[in-house]
């Protein structure tokens, strides 16, 4: 079986499960690439990912020519944010196919619906490729409403996502070591007012003024960095909250296993979320926003992780203040935390699993597999 995957660029957060996927079909697999990183993304600690496997259509004429051939007689493709209509033959050609997408509708009212160039593209990318083997791999739990809103994928949406990696750690010398004299509190994020910051140090005020021993470590930098800083110092938080900057992935990964507590209080408009796998597969316990993509899938609420009401600060804080004041339940949630992404939402199980999808619908066995992991049906979620 050949595998194409077809996407705008190469990044960590996509890897792993490539090589997955390429250690499974003995070399049958390739990955294009329509897009150089860009240097916002290396400057923030993306690494520069190279593989015998990745193939750059953008270089030269030569390879996007390479791709256009790989992608028509593939047995398989998966198109993330890729051109359209390198699909249109083999979807015609009623080939198997899958669309890997986040959320369509990032906007409540999914102001893109009132445009006649949306109800176009429905049609030419999806609508008429409906009865063929078309199928949506959701990077997001909400993606699956997204779709059949608009009549596409019905029955046809699968769980998936984005798939870091899991490092094989004790996780109980690991929890022995954190400092329980101070709580290690950590978000590590772009600064940008749909990651909401805010509310980092909103939390700050409410548990110093409650007199909790803790600290708020925030990584990252951004358009909103420095407005951060002044509502720090407005809000007489300073002592307690320590902007740390960029530091490269596998540094920040170091930091997560030194941290108690993990926030995560993107809005909706955070389509995934790869910052969560990372947090819960070095042993956080995390409290994250329920419109972000990945909560639902991965988060099972107050099990391996609370869930608080986006922008809610009170339903933040109680979360937090839950964790706070009880050691055992916090790590309880952290080791199951680690679990989750060792055993059901590693690259290799979505690898695994994504490999058993494709040779069910190829076979034409209905393939209705429930549950939580990759590649179980995907269900309909508003959001």
């Amino acid at each position: 079986m050949k595998l194409v995957f077809l996407t705008n660029l190469v990044n960590h957060h996509q890897i792993y499960v490539a090589d997955e996927l390429y250690r499974i079909l003995k070399g049958d697999y390739v990955y294009v690439a329509f897009e150089p990183l860009p240097d916002f993304l290396i400057r923030g600690g993306y690494p520069n990912i190279q593989r015998s496997y990745i193939l750059n259509a953008y270089e030269d004429e030569r390879n996007y020519a390479k791709a256009v051939q790989l992608t028509n007689e593939a047995d398989v493709v998966i198109i993330g944010s890729a051109p359209e209509y390198l699909v249109h033959k083999r979807l015609s050609e009623n080939k198997l196919t899958f669309h890997y997408s986040e959320r369509w509708f990032k906007t409540k009212l999914g102001v893109s619906i009132f445009s006649p160039r949306f109800w176009y593209n429905l049609f030419l990318n999806h609508w008429r490729f409906n009865r063929k083997k078309s199928y949506m791999l959701c990077a997001s739990a909400y993606t699956a409403y997204d779709v059949n809103m608009v009549h596409t994928y019905k029955n046809k949406c699968y769980k998936w996502g984005y798939f870091t990696a899991v490092a094989d750690i004790d996780i109980d010398r690991l929890l022995s070591f954190k400092d329980n004299n101070a709580i290690q509190i950590m978000w590590c994020a772009r600064f940008l007012k749909w990651k909401h910051p805010e509310l980092a140090l909103l939390l700050a005020k409410k548990l110093k003024t409650k007199s909790y021993n803790f600290i708020i470590n925030m990584f990252g930098s951004g358009e909103e960095l420095v407005q951060m800083r002044n509502l720090a110092k407005q809000l007489d938080v300073e002592d307690v909250v320590a902007f740390r900057g960029n530091l490269p992935n596998y540094l920040i990964q170091e930091e997560m296993r030194k941290h108690h507590i993990f926030l995560f209080t993107s809005d909706r408009n955070e389509g995934w979320g790869a910052v969560l796998n990372e947090a819960m597969a070095n042993a956080c316990s995390v409290v994250a926003s329920d419109e972000i993509g990945s909560v639902p899938y991965l988060i099972n609420n107050g099990v391996n992780g609370l869930i608080f009401k986006s922008l809610d600060i009170d339903s933040l804080t109680g979360k937090v203040e839950l964790l706070i004041n009880n050691p055992t339940l916090r790590d309880q949630i952290a080791r199951k935390a680690y679990v989750t992404m060792r055993d059901i939402w590693s690259p290799r199980n979505a690898a695994e699993s994504l490999m058993e999808l494709i040779n069910n619908l190829e076979s034409g066995i209905s393939f209705n597999h429930s549950g939580n992991g990759p590649c179980t049906i995907a269900e309909i979620i508003k959001g």
